[in-house]
Parts: structure tokens; sequence; C-alpha cells
């Protein structure tokens, strides 16, 4: 459960952030970046901020 909810959450902020940086302002693509950054490093690291979080929130995997 814990992977689908990671996988969701960043799927949401790349499409929010690209299409506040189409419509609002570029700087909004600094979003996207972001979470691209994070899936590399979680993928290199084994190691993820919100699945750390959801842990101590009580999800399940």
């Amino acid at each position: 459960m814990r992977s689908r909810i990671v996988r969701f959450v960043a799927g949401a902020l790349v499409l929010i952030g690209l299409v506040l940086g189409y419509f609002v302002n570029e700087y909004w693509f600094i979003l996207t970046a972001f979470v691209g950054v994070n899936l590399f490093q979680s993928s290199m690291t084994k190691w993820c901020l919100l699945e750390d979080i959801l842990t101590s929130s009580g999800i399940k995997d």
C-alpha cells in the first residue's frame, strides 16, 4: 500500500508541476525536477522520506 501511495503522490506532483508550469509560471517546473531528483535519489539509496512518514503514521505495506 505504501509503494502505491508513493507512486501516486510522485505522479500527481509531476502532473501538477507540469500544468502549473505551463499555465501559471515556468518556475513551477522546478517542482517536477525536484520530484525527478527525489525518485533518482530514492532508487540509488533505497530511502524515501514519504515512505518513512507513511510508515510512522501507521500505513502498512
